[in-house]
Protein backbone atom coordinates (compact mmCIF):
# COMPACT_ATOMS: atom_id res chain seq x y z
CA UNK A 1 0.00 0.00 0.00
CA UNK A 2 1.56 3.22 -1.03
CA UNK A 3 1.49 6.34 1.23
CA UNK A 4 1.04 9.49 -0.01
CA UNK A 5 2.99 12.19 1.57
CA UNK A 6 1.59 15.43 2.57
CA UNK A 7 2.88 18.90 1.45
CA UNK A 8 4.54 20.50 3.89
CA UNK A 9 3.63 24.69 4.10
CA UNK A 10 6.01 26.29 6.35
CA UNK A 11 4.91 30.65 7.00
CA UNK A 12 7.83 32.16 5.76
CA UNK A 13 8.39 35.27 7.57
CA UNK A 14 10.56 38.35 7.98
CA UNK A 15 11.19 40.38 11.14
CA UNK A 16 13.25 43.83 11.63
CA UNK A 17 15.07 44.47 15.10
CA UNK A 18 16.22 47.52 15.67
CA UNK A 19 18.07 48.73 18.90
CA UNK A 20 18.29 52.32 20.02
CA UNK A 21 19.84 53.43 23.57
CA UNK A 22 19.15 49.78 24.89
CA UNK A 23 15.86 49.56 24.00
CA UNK A 24 14.58 47.57 21.05
CA UNK A 25 11.42 48.61 18.86
CA UNK A 26 8.28 46.29 19.35
CA UNK A 27 5.29 45.93 18.42
CA UNK A 28 2.33 45.38 20.74
CA UNK A 29 -0.59 43.40 19.10
CA UNK A 30 -3.89 41.26 19.65
CA UNK A 31 -3.35 37.78 18.64
CA UNK A 32 -6.03 35.42 18.87
CA UNK A 33 -7.94 37.97 21.71
CA UNK A 34 -4.70 37.73 23.73
CA UNK A 35 -1.68 40.70 23.91
CA UNK A 36 1.62 40.20 22.49
CA UNK A 37 5.16 41.20 21.72
CA UNK A 38 6.79 40.74 18.76
CA UNK A 39 9.57 43.04 16.70
CA UNK A 40 7.74 44.07 14.02
CA UNK A 41 7.13 41.11 11.49
CA UNK A 42 5.05 39.48 8.58
CA UNK A 43 4.86 36.94 5.46
CA UNK A 44 6.62 37.64 3.07
CA UNK A 45 4.02 38.20 0.22
CA UNK A 46 4.03 36.52 -3.22
CA UNK A 47 6.74 38.31 -5.81
CA UNK A 48 8.84 40.21 -2.94
CA UNK A 49 11.82 40.20 -2.23
CA UNK A 50 12.97 39.67 2.03
CA UNK A 51 13.92 42.77 2.10
CA UNK A 52 11.18 44.83 0.49
CA UNK A 53 9.08 41.97 2.84
CA UNK A 54 10.87 43.42 6.15
CA UNK A 55 10.83 46.88 4.93
CA UNK A 56 6.83 46.99 4.15
CA UNK A 57 5.82 44.79 7.40
CA UNK A 58 7.89 47.24 9.67
CA UNK A 59 6.18 50.80 7.77
CA UNK A 60 2.72 48.69 7.99
CA UNK A 61 3.48 47.51 11.89
CA UNK A 62 5.36 50.91 13.55
CA UNK A 63 4.89 53.54 10.99
CA UNK A 64 9.10 53.81 10.93
CA UNK A 65 10.63 53.61 7.70
CA UNK A 66 13.29 50.20 8.74
CA UNK A 67 16.78 50.72 6.47
CA UNK A 68 18.07 46.71 6.95
CA UNK A 69 22.01 46.75 7.33
CA UNK A 70 22.57 42.70 8.45
CA UNK A 71 20.79 39.86 8.54
CA UNK A 72 21.28 38.19 12.08
CA UNK A 73 19.82 34.74 11.61
CA UNK A 74 17.27 32.79 9.93
CA UNK A 75 15.26 30.17 12.38
CA UNK A 76 12.98 27.61 12.32
CA UNK A 77 10.57 27.18 15.02
CA UNK A 78 7.21 24.77 15.22
CA UNK A 79 4.44 25.99 17.18
CA UNK A 80 3.74 23.39 20.40
CA UNK A 81 -0.11 24.23 19.80
CA UNK A 82 -0.93 23.58 16.44
CA UNK A 83 2.34 22.20 14.61
CA UNK A 84 2.75 25.25 12.30
CA UNK A 85 6.41 25.56 11.70
CA UNK A 86 7.84 29.10 10.80
CA UNK A 87 10.86 30.05 9.13
CA UNK A 88 11.87 33.74 10.20
CA UNK A 89 14.29 35.71 8.53
CA UNK A 90 15.30 38.25 11.00
CA UNK A 91 17.08 41.84 9.77
CA UNK A 92 18.48 44.02 12.20
CA UNK A 93 19.14 48.06 11.06
CA UNK A 94 17.64 51.20 11.90
CA UNK A 95 14.80 53.30 11.21
CA UNK A 96 13.90 56.98 9.99
CA UNK A 97 10.96 58.98 8.16
CA UNK A 98 8.46 57.76 11.61
CA UNK A 99 4.62 59.11 10.53
CA UNK A 100 3.05 59.02 13.92
CA UNK A 101 -0.19 60.01 12.10
CA UNK A 102 -0.03 56.94 9.99
CA UNK A 103 -2.99 54.39 11.47
CA UNK A 104 -0.96 50.73 12.26
CA UNK A 105 -1.96 47.30 10.98
CA UNK A 106 -5.21 45.47 12.40
CA UNK A 107 -4.27 44.10 15.66
CA UNK A 108 -1.42 46.43 16.60
CA UNK A 109 -2.19 48.28 19.45
CA UNK A 110 0.98 50.52 19.41
CA UNK A 111 5.02 49.83 18.67
CA UNK A 112 7.20 51.14 21.88
CA UNK A 113 10.76 50.76 22.64
CA UNK A 114 11.43 48.36 25.62
CA UNK A 115 14.72 46.32 26.50
CA UNK A 116 15.49 42.82 26.58
CA UNK A 117 15.34 43.00 30.60
CA UNK A 118 11.69 44.41 29.94
CA UNK A 119 10.83 42.13 27.22
CA UNK A 120 12.29 39.41 29.48
CA UNK A 121 9.98 40.04 31.70
CA UNK A 122 6.66 40.15 29.70
CA UNK A 123 5.43 36.48 30.13
CA UNK A 124 3.41 37.26 26.80
CA UNK A 125 6.06 36.86 23.74
CA UNK A 126 4.45 36.39 20.68
CA UNK A 127 7.04 33.34 20.42
CA UNK A 128 10.45 32.18 21.87
CA UNK A 129 11.66 33.52 18.59
CA UNK A 130 11.72 37.13 19.83
CA UNK A 131 14.22 36.74 22.81
CA UNK A 132 16.16 34.41 20.46
CA UNK A 133 16.86 37.04 17.77
CA UNK A 134 18.08 39.87 20.23
CA UNK A 135 20.08 37.51 22.30
CA UNK A 136 22.15 36.42 18.60
CA UNK A 137 21.99 40.82 17.66
CA UNK A 138 23.74 41.29 20.98
CA UNK A 139 25.72 38.57 20.89
CA UNK A 140 26.88 40.16 17.72
CA UNK A 141 26.00 37.71 14.87
CA UNK A 142 25.78 39.43 11.49
CA UNK A 143 25.79 38.11 8.14
CA UNK A 144 25.82 40.24 5.39
CA UNK A 145 22.70 41.31 3.20
CA UNK A 146 24.27 39.41 0.06
CA UNK A 147 23.69 36.25 1.59
CA UNK A 148 19.97 36.03 0.64
CA UNK A 149 19.86 35.84 -3.38
CA UNK A 150 16.55 36.99 -4.78
CA UNK A 151 16.97 34.81 -8.17
CA UNK A 152 13.87 35.90 -10.42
Amino acid sequence: MKVEKQLWHPHVTVAALVEREGKFLMVEECIDGQTVFNQPAGHLENGESFIEAVIRETREETAWRFIPHALTGIYRWRHPNNGDTFLRHCYAGTVSDHQPEQALDDGIIRAPWLSREELEQQRNLRSPLVLQCIDDYLAGRRYPLELIKDIA
